[in-house]
Order: C-alpha cells, then sequence, then structure tokens
C-alpha cells in the first residue's frame, strides 16, 4: 500500500464542539489544534490508521509519527486526548525532546506540561541547539543509559529510577553510574544520583549515597572529586575540594588537605568579578605543623583589579607566608618553591590625552617585600621599598617640529638594617627626537636632558644628597631591502636590514650616588640598541659608542608571515668606561660581546630558536642556547634544548608528550645541569586515552635548595563528564612539556576543555 498524506484542519471539516467521528485506514496525516494554548502550536500525527473524536481523543495506529514543535513521537500505537493534550503510547515508543532521545516500551506524556513516565527506557542526551522533530545530526552522545522507568518531571528535568548513566560512546561500557535515582536537570546542567556506585571495567570502585555531577563541566555547588598524592615532604595526602557557586560572579572552594606527616592544611579560594572590578583572595592555614612542634603556619593572597572614575584604575597584590620554608615543605611545584621575594603593593594609575595629539600615563605604587631565606648557604639581599613611587610618562607629536617624550619618577626607598640607606630620588628627563622616515629606511635623532636629585637621610649613612644632569644624544638609522626568492617552492621575499644606533652621553662622577634598584641589564638583541646598559635610574652610563646590526628575514609572499629570522649585532666603544656599579670592574675592551640569534620553521613540523653571545676580545662564548620542537601534530611534540653559560651554566633539557600506540602517551621531561653533575627537575609519566576515560600516572622531582628536592607522585582518573577521581598532574604537564595537549579523546576536537567546575 502507498503512503498517502492527507491534511484536516479541525476548525474547517468539522463544526466547532461538534462530536464528529473520524476513521481513516490509509496512512494519513492530522493537523490537531490544541485547545486555550498560549501558543496554538499544532500537532502532527501520521500513522496508517487514525479513529477517534477531532475534538476529544484521536487513536492512531501503525507507523506512528507525532510531531510538535521541539517534540517527536514514534510507536506502534498511540491515543492523542485533545482537551488535556496529552498521549499514550505503547509498543517501540521512541521520544525526541530537543536534542534529547528516549525509547521505552510505554509512555504517557503531556505535551504542554512536559510531565509523564516512559517504562523500560534507553536514553541519550545530547548538548545541541533545540531541534524540531528532524533526525539528529551525526556526531557524539554526550550521556547515554537505562532506566526502568523515566519520569518527565517538566521541561528539561528527567527523573530516572532504576538507573545506569555513562557518558561512553555506544558499544563503549568502560564505566557507569548505577543508582536506585538518577536527577537529571538540563536547565540547570547538574545531574544527581541517589544511592549510586560507580562501576569502571564492571568493578565498583566507588559507593555514595549521593554524587552529585555537572552534566556539561558547568559551574555548581558541591564537593569536587578528592586528590590523592604523595610527597617526600609530606607522606600521603588526600583533598577533598568543597566548591560554592555563590553567584555566576562569585565562587569560593574550601578544601582540606590531610598530610600525613604534618596535619590537615585548610585551603579557601574567593573569587569574584564585577563590572568594575575582579579579584580572588587565598588563605592557607595549617594550624599544627606535627614536623615543627605544632607550629602554626599559613599562607595567604589577595589580587584585586578596580576600575574607577574618571579614568583611573587600581590594584592590589598582597602575598605572604608564616615563615621562610612554607613553599619548600609544602607546595609541590616549582614555581612556588623557587620564590624568593613576596610581594605587597598597591598601584594607581590614569592615562589619558593632552594638548590634542599628545598621551601620557601616570602610576603610583607603594611596594614593600617578604624575602624568604630559603638557603642559608646562599642569602638573598631583600629589595628596597618603595613607598612610594610616581611615574609620569608623556609624548606628544609634532611638538617644535619634532615629537616630544618626557619621562619623570620621584621614588622614596627605605628599608632595615644600618648598612642600607634611606632616600628620595627625583628624576626628569624630557626628550625631542625627529623621525625621518621613507619606503626603504629610517633616520631619527633624538635629544634629551636627564636631571636627577637624591635627597638622602643623613642620620643613616654617610651618603649626601646629589644631583646629576646629563644631555643624551643619540641616532637610529636603518634601511630595508627585499627580494623575491623560492624556498621549498614556496614564493617568499627575503630582507636585508642593516641598523646603526649611535649613542653620546657625558661622564659624570656618579660613585657618590647610592644604589637602590639598579643593575648591569643582561647583554641580548633588544638591550643592546638602548641608551643606557644600566636598570633604573641609579647609574647611567657615559657613551660615545654605536650599535651596528644586521636582520635578514624570509616572509611569505601571499600572506606576510614570518618563517625565518637571523640576527646579528655588535656594539663599539669609542671611549673607555668610567661609570660602574659598586665593587664591579670598568670595561676594558673597545666592543661588546657579538650576539646573534635565529628562530623560525627550519623544516615542517620543526621550529627551532637559537641564541650566541660571543666574546671577541677572549675569543670564547659567553652564552649559548639551543632548542627546537617537533610538533607533527597536537599531542605529539619533542622538546629539545641546551643552555651554557660561561662558568654558571652548562644545562640540557629534554621534554616530550608522544603515543606509543593502543591509546597510551608517554610524558617526561629530564633538566640536568652538567656543570653540578644533577638533575634539576625531572618527570615520568603515561597517560591512556579511551573512549570516554583516561588515566594518568606521573613521577614529579625537582630542587628546592642546594642539595635539597621535592617529589611528587599523581594518580588520576578521568571520567569524561563526570569527574577526575586521584591527584591531578595536568598543571605539572602543561609548564614541563611544551606544546603538551590535553584532548577530549571521545569527541576529538581540538581545543581543550575547561577545568571542572570553574
Amino acid at each position: 500500500m502507498k503512503r498517502a498524506s492527507l491534511a484536516i484542519l479541525c476548525a474547517l471539516p468539522f463544526a466547532a464542539g461538534a462530536e464528529t467521528g473520524l476513521q481513516l485506514k490509509m496512512q494519513r496525516t492530522l493537523i490537531l489544534t490544541p485547545p486555550a494554548a498560549e501558543e496554538n502550536v499544532p500537532v502532527f500525527l501520521e500513522a496508517d490508521r487514525l479513529q477517534g473524536h477531532s475534538e476529544r481523543e484521536t487513536e492512531v495506529e501503525g507507523r506512528v509519527q507525532l510531531r510538535r514543535r521541539r517534540q517527536a513521537v514514534d510507536a506502534d500505537w498511540l491515543r492523542y486526548d485533545k482537551p488535556s493534550n496529552e498521549i499514550n503510547a505503547r509498543g517501540n515508543v521512541r521520544i525526541q525532546q530537543g536534542a534529547d532521545v528516549l525509547e521505552g516500551h510505554e509512555l504517557q506524556f503531556n505535551l504542554e506540561t512536559e510531565r509523564g513516565f516512559m517504562d523500560e527506557t534507553r536514553f541519550e542526551m545530547h548538548k545541541r541547539p533545540e531541534l524540531t522533530g528532524k533526525p539528529l545530526p551525526s556526531g557524539p552522545t554526550d550521556a547515554r543509559g537505562t532506566a526502568d522507568r523515566i519520569l518527565f518531571e517538566g521541561p528539561k528535568l528527567y527523573r530516572a529510577q532504576r538507573a545506569s548513566y555513562t557518558t561512553c560512546g555506544p558499544g563503549h561500557d568502560d564505566w557507569y553510574v548505577r543508582a536506585n535515582d538518577i536527577e537529571i536537570d538540563k536547565g540547570r546542567d547538574v545531574g544527581v544520583a541517589r544511592d549510586a556506585r560507580l562501576e569502571f571495567q564492571g568493578v565498583p570502585i566507588l559507593y555514595s549515597p549521593y554524587l552529585s555531577f555537572p552534566l556539561h563541566r558547568e559551574r555548581k555547588s558541591g564537593f569536587l572529586t578528592p586528590s590523592y598524592g604523595n610527597t617526600s615532604k609530606g607522606g600521603i595526602e588526600a583533598t577533598v575540594p568543597y566548591y560554592w557557586n555563590i553567584a555566576p560572579n562569585y565562587d569560593a572552594t574550601i578544601s582540606p588537605r590531610f598530610i600525613t606527616k604534618r596535619g590537615v592544611l585548610i585551603g579557601t579560594q574567593f573569587r569574584y568579578l564585577q563590572p568594575d572590578y575582579l579579584g580572588e583572595a587565598r588563605l592557607d592555614v595549617l594550624p599544627s605543623d606535627r614536623q615543627l612542634d605544632d607550629k602554626e603556619r599559613h599562607a595567604y593572597l589577595l589580587r584585586h583589579n578596580h576600575t574607577l572614575p574618571y579614568g583611573w584604575s587600581g590594584a592590589l597584590n598582597l602575598q605572604g607566608v608564616s615563615d621562610d620554608d612554607y613553599f619548600t615543605d609544602l607546595s609541590t611545584e616549582i614555581q612556588f618553591t623557587s620564590q624568593v621575594n613576596l610581594p605587597r603593593e598597591a598601584t594607581l594609575s590614569r592615562s589619558g590625552t593632552w594638548a590634542g595629539s599628545g598621551t601620557y600615563g601616570f602610576n603610583a605604587l607603594v611596594q614593600s617585600w617578604q624575602t624568604l631565606q630559603t638557603d642559608p648557604r646562599r642569602p638573598v639581599i631583600p629589595p628596597y621599598r618603595q613607598l612610594p613611587r610616581l611615574t609620569l610618562s608623556a609624548t606628544r607629536p609634532e611638538t617644535l617640529g619634532s615629537d616630544f617624550d618626557f619621562q619623570g619618577q620621584f621614588v622614596t626607598f627605605n628599608a632595615d638594617g644600618d648598612y642600607r640607606v634611606d632616600a628620595n630620588r627625583t628624576m626628569l628627563y624630557p626628550s625631542l627626537s625627529l623621525p625621518l622616515q621613507a619606503a626603504y629606511g629610517y633616520l631619527t635623532p633624538k635629544a634629551g636632558f636627564n636631571f636627577t636629585h637624591y635627597g638622602v637621610d643623613p642620620n643613616a649613612t654617610t651618603f649626601t644628597d646629589q644631583t646629576r644632569t646629563l644631555p643624551i644624544f643619540s641616532v637610529d638609522t636603518g634601511i630595508v631591502l627585499e627580494r623575491p626568492t623560492t624556498i621549498r617552492d614556496v614564493p617568499m621575499f627575503q630582507t636585508l636590514e642593516p641598523r646603526l644606533y649611535y649613542v653620546y652621553i657625558p661622564y659624570r662622577d656618579q660613585s657618590e650616588i647610592p644604589v637602590f634598584d639598579t643593575g648591569q641589564q643582561d647583554i641580548n638583541l633588544a638591550s643592546i640598541y638602548s641608551e643606557n646598559q644600566f636598570s633604573s635610574w641609579d647609574r647611567i652610563n657615559d657613551a660615545n659608542q654605536v650599535t651596528a646590526g644586521v636582520t635578514t628575514r624570509f616572509l611569505g609572499a601571499d600572506t606576510g608571515a614570518e618563517y625565518f629570522r637571523v640576527s646579528v649585532a655588535q656594539r663599539y666603544y669609542f671611549s673607555t668606561q668610567r661609570v660602574t656599579l659598586p665593587n664591579t670592574p670598568a670595561r676594558t675592551s673597545s666592543s661588546s660581546d657579538l650576539l646573534a640569534a635565529l628562530s623560525g620553521q627550519v623544516a615542517p613540523n620543526w621550529v627551532a630558536e637559537a641564541g650566541w653571545q660571543y666574546s671577541t676580545n677572549f675569543s670564547q662564548t659567553q652564552k649559548f642556547n639551543v632548542g627546537t620542537r617537533y610538533q607533527p601534530a597536537p599531542g605529539r611534540v619533542l622538546n629539545l634544548s641546551y643552555r651554557e653559560t660561561i662558568d654558571t651554566q652548562r644545562e640540557t633539557d629534554i621534554s616530550t608528550q608522544w603515543p606509543l600506540g593502543a591509546g597510551w602517551v608517554a610524558l617526561g621531561r629530564w633538566n640536568y645541569s652538567w656543570r653540578d653533575d644533577s638533575t634539576v627537575e625531572a618527570l615520568l609519566g603515561v597517560e591512556y586515552n579511551a573512549d570516554c576515560w583516561s588515566f594518568r600516572v606521573a613521577a614529579h622531582r625537582f630542587a628546592i635548595a642546594t642539595d635539597e628536592y621535592s617529589s611528587t607522585f599523581f594518580v588520576q582518573l578521568e571520567l569524561n563528564g563526570l569527574s577526575r577521581i586521584g591527584s591531578s598532574p595536568l598543571e605539572t604537564l602543561r609548564r614541563n612539556i611544551g606544546g603538551y595537549f590535553q584532548a577530549d579523546p571521545r569527541i576529538r576536537r581540538s581545543d581543550e576543555w575547561p577545568e571542572p567546575y570553574y
């Protein structure tokens, strides 16, 4: 029999309120308009046989299909009650609501309230745009499971009785949550399982009378998955964090950390976000450390950024710990254990325009430090406090036929100790430059005048007030040449960019000026083209010198993208050095070290960087570093590097993330000091990625002081879309392995999942 289609509008062939019988034996379509609905959404019925009363109920049988906006029902038999807008269906029932599909034996459902039940149910749920009865597009299932009965409790709200739940795709039953009752609230993106057990590879690994989880890794209040680990400093550890989603723009986390050798450390974090300000506050407290005679230990952090009226902004950064060894004893990350100076600072700043085309920036800073003496054999001198530091910068083009630039600063330096100096420093540095530019090159002469005054506290030192005035003159010039070329059949442009930078600064005796925040700048391809070889303003070098350099670049002819760059530069001195830092000998050579650097793509999937600092006076290498990365695809990366500094450093660094096959991935890093014949940092681990879960195990060891190390062991089982069990090595992996890629193995997409709940 051919399937035919017949559209019948109940308001047309029947009088209103008429009790007309309807009986159709062929495949037909019936369009019914529900009564008294706020939105007059029609219901489409299609089946082999239709019968009943159009104003009361309609019974259909054989290849039944019911469609309504956002909803579709298929069954062997169905009855639709128009006054109540309710359906009953039996036999191979399938209901689709938006992107959710449920199949079962029997269905009772109200199309308006979306309340009812389905027996012997199999369900699939997806996070996709709402659909209107059309087939689901191909793609992964976000969650699926079975239930003896599904209760529909309103829009996007389900309750599964005697149910199982997993995010594994069809054919992969690696793990399940089996529970007496599972509530799935898609409106809030929350799942709750009661009387639940978690089965992994058919083995129960966890039981909980109450288990709450996010459906799509959205933020929600509740206990996060506990983490476990082992460190050489603390022994076996377990952390049970509780996340409190206070509001869309506020949250807090409370994390009790049980450390077998020391006690219970309570970690807290509070984050906030408003249109005008944002920040976070952390406080960790160990009330009684058993390793230190029950000593109380703590750490705190407050970061706050605030946008103020009239173009002003402010920021706070306050950090501190109870004792010098807090991080080395209690942290598992080298970026914390290597901290020496913890800032306590507040800033107030403003920027804007002046005199039409001019711009300015103002910054006020108060700053002090907590200095940690973690290694008695290497004592650290605390930096000076700056109470306050006021900085003003301003620029204005086309001033007196040139560009005007101004830098100004006032600082009050303060420090403890008889050998330290308290003083005020005032610095003013106006300058004029005349940029002359053409398509093939540029010439920029510049003249400025630096005025610096020191007001020294005479009660604390033998230093006296000092004033320094210095004219500063420079010329920066260069040309740009280019030619077309082809490399590996890729059309490119090669540039040749020679540059000369001349500086003249007369000599001023500065030996009576104390040093507060100034040091020798590390020479590199950026600093070699600067006026002053010293950082900050306590010393300004005498200079009669020129820097000569050249750069060549290879650019894509179509895109302009840079493929490769090589630069060489050296500074030449026309006079001997007379201005130095205390206890630092003057330069005796007539030229600086020769600098060379290259970077770019050296072969398909290979990028490389190299730097070389060579002393032409002593004919020896001062610094050398080379590094390369091979990354043919996300999740496949090999990093190799070597660093050498004469008499101080000689290190190799190797790290990788590489598939071993069958879902296994090798993870590793080895940073070795050949000078000290010791390992600086090492990481070794493996990762297994299945369809809907991942397993990671890693061991991490790093130096925290001379001949002292910290070791951490991580084990983590991640069940996609549910939770992570164990201690997370992810941050350690990202920091140690450049290019580390954490992908959802089920979806195989290129973007990373965010951390759960955040």
